[in-house]
């Protein structure tokens, strides 16, 4: 038998300690509506455990919430930006075994110069968007 892969097959982690493995991971908003609704009786509890790889800065902002957000980088590096409700903008480079935590509420991208591969555990549950350059 062989591992499932974490990119490929994101975990939710719910509550009573329980554990699902996801479907393929396509990566356009769909998906996050499927996975909402798969898991909405865990409200803001629930826990997406996914593992993303970047060549290039995000095109966009998000935000959690209803809950924080971990950020680990795995491999290469990367600069987490972000603005916190009273306006102020924290950069934090990542470089590989480190991580961040978007608080609650927490608009963040991502500047990415080469190469980063990062696993997040996310409270997903009324996750928001908004385009880069907007500020």
């Amino acid at each position: 038998m062989r591992g499932i892969k974490l990119a490929e097959h994101p975990v939710h982690l719910g509550l009573g300690a329980g554990a699902d493995s996801e479907p393929q991971f396509t990566g356009d908003m769909s998906w996050y509506e499927g996975y909402s609704a798969r898991h909405t009786d865990d409200g803001p509890d629930g826990r997406l455990v996914s593992l993303h790889s970047f060549s290039e800065s995000w095109g966009m902002w998000e935000m959690h919430p209803l809950g924080a957000e971990v950020v680990v980088c795995t491999s290469g590096s990367m600069t987490l930006i972000q603005q916190n409700t009273d306006g102020s903008v924290l950069s934090t480079h990542l470089a590989q075994g480190e991580y961040a935590i978007n608080a609650p509420g927490v608009w963040h991208t991502a500047d990415v110069a080469e190469h980063a591969t990062a696993l997040f555990i996310t409270a997903g549950m009324g996750t928001e968007h908004r385009p880069r350059d907007k500020q």
